[in-house]
């Protein structure tokens, strides 16, 4: 069973830093787009930055210039580099990725279980 696994979040002081990862545990073929969404308490979850296979990226509005998303394609691997962190940025950030887990298949969609990210002094 292929898991997404996310590390990194924390608690930071507004206009510190965190960096996000995200790998799938077994076995897959190939990864596809990639991305890292949040959903803060009371509202629904949205799309923080996604990064295609080819490396294009996209980014939601509130954190261009602030956050950069990146993949390393040898380690499976995409990460999220928050800098100028505020506390509007509080939220559960969920990994996920589009996945070839066995040949024949088509892709499917994977979530991480989330990660708490918390911004406060």
């Amino acid at each position: 069973q292929v898991q997404l696994v996310e590390s990194g979040g924390g608690l930071v002081q507004p206009g510190g830093s965190l960096r996000l990862s995200c790998a799938p545990s077994g076995s897959i073929f190939s990864i596809f787009t990639m991305g890292w969404y949040r959903q803060a308490p009371g509202k629904q979850r949205e799309l923080v930055a996604a990064i295609s296979s080819g490396g294009s990226t996209n980014y939601a509005d509130s954190v261009k210039g602030r956050f950069t998303i990146s993949r390393d394609n040898a380690k499976n691997t995409v990460y999220l580099q928050m800098n100028s962190l505020n506390p509007e940025d509080t939220a559960v950030y969920y990994c996920n990725a589009h996945l070839l887990v066995v040949i024949g298949t088509p892709p499917e969609d994977y979530w991480g279980q989330g990660t708490q990210v918390t911004v406060s002094s």
